[in-house]
């Protein structure tokens, strides 16, 4: 009757150490969300559209200050996202406009990079 009682505690204290210990492997947090919309208001950005439109006549011109202002203080991936967000909701009322070289010329003229790798879906 001893015996079993000791061999009883035994096993409640091997299963509290165990559930103890096996409890402490807490997974790492995720990463940081990547934003998924552009934290500015997208109908102003129609002002980049204009030189969007005008980018194949005036080689070497630059967007309006008015359009860099819009993307000054976001960060590379929030400005790429604005301007997807925009060419996608025609926004910038451009037709057949090649995305990607579009997001890089507005982007790059406004002193900012690309990210790599950064696709608009």
């Amino acid at each position: 009757m001893f015996g079993s009682k000791v061999i009883s505690l035994l096993i409640l204290l091997n299963t509290i150490f165990f559930t103890c210990v096996s409890s402490q492997n807490i997974p790492c947090p995720p990463a940081p969300a990547t934003p998924k919309k552009c934290p500015r208001d997208t109908l102003k950005l129609g002002v980049c559209g204009d030189w969007l439109g005008l980018v194949h006549e005036e080689i070497g011109a630059k967007p309006s200050s008015k359009c860099c202002a819009l993307l000054e203080g976001l960060a590379n991936l929030e400005a790429a996202l604005c301007l997807c967000t925009a060419i996608k909701a025609n926004v910038l009322g451009i037709v057949n406009l090649e995305i990607p070289v579009a997001i890089s010329l507005v982007i790059n003229s406004c002193g900012k990079k690309v990210p790599k790798g950064f696709v608009c879906e």
